[in-house]
């Protein structure tokens, strides 16, 4: 499936499908633990299919696991059975630390399971493409040194977050050119992390790595799509865009109507419902109104908008209320 075709039909349709970031609430639906779901990639494949065949989503995306690539790196990951795993420590404290950090070979830790859970759901979702989900390079640099020690090193060891940040970019780039091999239709790329810099400091230490990343694996067939929950998005709109990702994902810290302003309107932008007041911690009624709501600020005055979840959304999600979404994007089109 040729990825741009199916993001310019996207983005042409007159009622656009919704394209959560809908993946770890699969353990409902398996019967499994989160523990179990990070572990075995015919339960990921499984899960994807499973959540394919209930909602009419636009495309199917996989786990936002944004501790595998770290763990890959030797990072130490705390795991639950009910929450996503999370970093903890960190391996890069210093620069004679950056410049000893060895870059692991894709298939090191989890990260061979992951692409190997992608290449399974390509042959058993056909009817929509697949996308990987990938940690960005600042993202992935944070996680080594601390995130808040990384925050920090910007601007007081700037020499260590860029050698850290060569590396998580060196394999990144390997990592999204063996989830391409895949068949995947991209990845969904989540750079958090940057929207908690200045605008200056994100055109420093995210832009021309992410943009790297981009050179290096997109075309008409893979292309990525970048993620950034974080509150200063708006302000460093010109930064991310300068990516050249082929499409972008906002989190629900930022008003969406603020960032499509800024965007081309050829440009296709996804955003921004709640995803733990909402699908988490919401109701069905709650969560149907405030689809409607972003959807009628938005859908009219931007053809290129795309409802979504504001990031992933949590593995305790209830079905009523995810179900609920996908209802009032459905009531919202038929009302219109």
């Amino acid at each position: 499936m040729n990825a741009r075709v199916w993001l310019e039909k996207l983005k042409n349709a007159p009622r656009k499908k919704a394209m959560p970031v809908l993946s770890f609430p699969s353990v409902h639906l398996l019967g499994i633990t989160v523990r179990e779901l990070i572990s075995d990639s015919d339960m990921q494949a499984r899960g994807m299919k499973m959540v394919a065949d209930r909602v009419p989503s636009a495309a199917s995306v996989s786990l936002m696991d944004l501790s595998v690539e770290a763990e890959a790196f030797g990072s130490t990951i705390r795991v639950s059975d009910d929450e996503v795993p999370t970093v903890i420590g960190a391996l890069v404290t210093s620069e004679e630390e950056a410049d000893a950090l060895k870059v692991p070979e894709v298939g090191t830790a989890r990260t061979g399971l992951y692409v190997e859970a992608i290449a399974k759901a390509c042959r058993l979702i056909t009817d929509r493409p697949v996308f990987a989900g990938v940690i960005g390079p600042f993202s992935l640099a944070g996680r080594l040194m601390d995130v808040t020690e990384a925050l920090v090193n910007c601007y007081t060891e700037p020499d260590m977050v860029h050698k850290t940040m060569e590396k998580a970019t060196e394999f990144l780039i390997q990592y999204c050119l063996a989830y391409k091999a895949t068949g995947a239709g991209g990845i969904v790329m989540a750079e958090p992390l940057t929207g908690l810099l200045s605008p200056d400091m994100a055109a420093e230490f995210s832009e021309p790595y992410v943009k790297r990343i981009v050179d290096a694996v997109q075309d008409d067939e893979f292309i990525i799509i970048y993620h950034n929950c974080g509150n200063n998005t708006v302000l460093m709109s010109d930064s991310i865009l300068r990516t050249g990702c082929a499409a972008y994902h906002f989190g629900n810290s930022i008003d969406i109507h603020d960032m499509l302003v800024k965007v081309p309107k050829d440009i296709v932008v996804m955003g921004n419902v709640d995803p733990a007041g909402q699908f988490r911690g919401g109701t069905p009624e709650s969560i149907k109104a405030e689809t409607k709501r972003i959807m009628g600020e938005c859908c009219a005055e931007f053809p290129n908008f795309v409802i979504s979840s504001g990031c992933d959304i949590p593995p305790a999600s209830p079905w009523e209320n995810i179900d609920a979404f996908f209802e009032a994007v459905e009531e919202f089109y038929n009302e219109a």
